[in-house]
């Protein structure tokens, strides 16, 4: 029962946070290491160590985005077809510098004060995105450069604590979108760079040192997915109504003192 719980928690989380300009990543480590501080369970930080957990989790994002951005993902197809190209150029910056990171510094992307001292970081990114002043752009018109430096911001996302949303969301506005048109472009280049997370990350599993979780974890991936899915529409569908309210800098005050928090309990020794 623990261990479902605890699998409950860090799917809620993920679904949330994957979307909210919170840093799902940076919330995973903090919340994974407190976990494992306050029960210790075994078969949970069996679980937590494999591959294949956050695979099951991102996959359920991945799913809130198809459901809520489907309309936009066939207009790929048809109409906005000169929107996969710029897509594409986004991505190279993820594809170069975040995979880079990951695997030059695969442990340190696990650091409990790194994610913390991160989310310090995506608090100003949303300050500062709360004070630029209203755009008018739209994604379809968006310059090739500007698909790139919107990459870009997405790239440094690989570090836990930077919030992916928030980062591309800065980029987009920076580059002249509008915010909903920033929040879609964000959320259309999420679908490449999840879906190559989830490759990346899925190697693992296929080396037998890589700690794949027993069968008898099965329910507790599904419990997982379903929930990070659901969760993860509620979330969105948040994100997208604040954005069009401007108040996407709100969420500063939540990434502040949640980071000085883990910062103050990782000094003092209560987690690893």
């Amino acid at each position: 029962m623990a261990d479902l719980l605890n699998v409950l928690i860090l799917a809620i989380v993920q679904g949330i946070a994957e979307f909210l300009p919170i840093s799902s990543s940076g919330h995973l480590v903090l919340l994974g290491a407190l976990l494992q501080t306050i029960n210790e369970s075994p078969a949970l930080q069996e679980l937590g160590e494999s591959a294949t957990l956050e695979i099951i989790l991102h996959a359920g994002t991945l799913g809130s985005i198809l459901v809520i951005y489907w309309r936009h993902i066939l207009n790929l197809l048809s109409r906005d077809k000169a929107v996969i190209p710029l897509l594409i150029v986004g991505t190279i910056p993820a594809a170069v510098i975040g995979v880079g990171i990951k695997l030059a510094f695969e442990s340190v992307l696990k650091s409990t004060p790194l994610a913390a001292a991160m989310l310090l970081v995506t608090g100003t990114m949303l300050i500062v995105l709360g004070r630029l002043k209203p755009r008018s752009g739209d994604y379809q018109q968006l310059s090739w450069k500007g698909a790139l430096a919107v990459g870009t911001f997405q790239a440094f996302a690989i570090l836990p604590g930077i919030s992916r949303s928030g980062s591309t969301i800065l980029g987009g506005r920076l580059m002249g979108l509008k915010n909903e048109d920033s929040v879609t472009f964000s959320f259309l280049l999420a679908i490449p760079a999840i879906l190559g997370a989830t490759v990346l990350t899925a190697k693992d599993l296929l080396d037998p040192e890589s700690g794949s979780p027993p069968d008898n974890q099965a329910m507790l991936l599904i419990v997982g997915a379903v929930v990070s899915f659901v969760v993860g529409i509620v979330a969105l569908k948040w994100l997208i109504g604040w954005s069009r309210l401007d108040r996407l800098h709100w969420f500063a005050w939540w990434c502040y003192p949640v980071g000085v928090a883990a910062l103050g309990l990782w000094a003092a020794g209560f987690i690893a």
